[in-house]
């Protein structure tokens, strides 16, 4: 059996380094961006994060040579005795929703699951996990072109169409193919806290949190041309969430008559003005919570919710946490690995 040092570089690019392995899952056909989300975050070198960042490797599950969308070729470090010694494995996508899973693989990742590690899908991967079981009587998310075909598949399983990943124990799923660098980013906040998320989020250029909960889509389509009357608003309501914001206000503010004004913010945004601000709320509660030691009353009137019982309402209803849950695992200095 292949054996891995974890003082040994893995991926040719990063320096040596202990902390958890991550295996990507590799097979002909290969999902391209979904694999490169999981190699861009776990096997990118990061001396920053220090000698406890991630080991990455990739897993064959079936012989050479195998090509990715693209007219790539796949080069990988071993075959799925690796999963044997991962921390992490991440299936990124597959090959089709009708396509079977090889015995080999399911048995690979019931062992995998059966001694500790954690098992996570993007988009079409959830397909693969659930093949194993570990999906039976759980929620799952996955892209929302599929979920139907994954209900007919896996009668069992609760699919959720309409959120960006779901953690349910060490079964991770997440749904269209972006949404698998959210749930990646969500692992790495898990495992290391709030900075380090946001510091990978920074090099990727994209927000440094997205709760699992959020909608794959919103209904109505995004304008092509930004609101010039909504832009200024939209901003200022951000900087003063400590506001008393009414709907009235807003309209004077945009200079539209209320009618008007919550026609354009629904085709603008896709949502309600109350909802658009309490959302705005909840992220800067989040940004507190995490950078901040403020008593949980000073997050809730410094996020504009003005009281506690406010806060928590909100709060657990985008991320499924209180804030003092929140706060004790994705605050400063927080993770399982920091």
């Amino acid at each position: 059996m292949l054996k891995i040092p974890p003082d040994r570089p893995i991926h040719p690019e990063s320096p040596a380094t202990t902390g958890p392995l991550v295996v990507a899952i590799a097979y002909d056909g290969l999902c391209t961006f979904e694999y490169a989300i999981v190699a861009e975050v776990f096997g990118l070198a990061r001396p920053e994060m220090g000698a406890g960042w991630y080991r990455f490797a990739t897993a064959a599950i079936e012989p050479g040579p195998l090509r990715a969308h693209g007219g790539l070729r796949v080069e990988v470090d071993g075959d799925l005795t690796l999963l044997g010694q991962a921390d992490l494995i991440v299936v990124p996508g597959w090959k089709g929703m009708d396509v079977p899973v090889p015995d080999s693989l399911r048995e690979a990742l019931l062992a995998a699951h059966s001694r500790g590690a954690r098992l996570a899908s993007i988009c079409s991967g959830a397909f693969v996990l659930a093949a194993t079981g570990l999906l039976d009587g759980r929620r799952a998310a996955t892209h929302w072109r599929y979920a139907e075909a994954l209900r007919r598949a896996r009668p069992a399983v609760a699919v959720d169409a309409s959120v960006l990943y779901v953690e349910e124990g060490r079964v991770l799923t997440s749904a269209g193919s972006a949404a698998g660098i959210d749930l990646m980013l969500h692992i790495v906040r898990s495992d290391f806290g709030a900075e380090a998320a946001n510091s990978v989020a920074r090099r990727l250029v994209m927000p440094a949190h997205r709760s699992g909960g959020q909608a794959q889509f919103v209904k109505r389509p995004v304008p092509k041309r930004r609101d010039s009357r909504l832009a200024p608003l939209l901003d200022r309501m951000r900087t003063e969430l400590q506001r008393r914001w009414t709907i009235r206000d807003m309209a004077r503010e945009a200079a539209l008559s209320e009618r008007s004004f919550l026609r354009r913010f629904a085709e603008a945004t896709g949502t309600s003005p109350g909802e658009w601000l309490a959302a705005a709320r909840v992220d800067e509660a989040r940004r507190l919570l995490e950078a901040t030691a403020l008593p949980v009353e000073d997050v809730a009137r410094l996020a504009g919710f003005g009281s506690t019982a406010t806060l928590r309402h909100h709060f657990s209803r985008a991320t499924a946490l209180s804030p003092r849950d929140y706060r004790e695992r994705f605050g400063h200095g927080q993770g399982r690995a920091a």
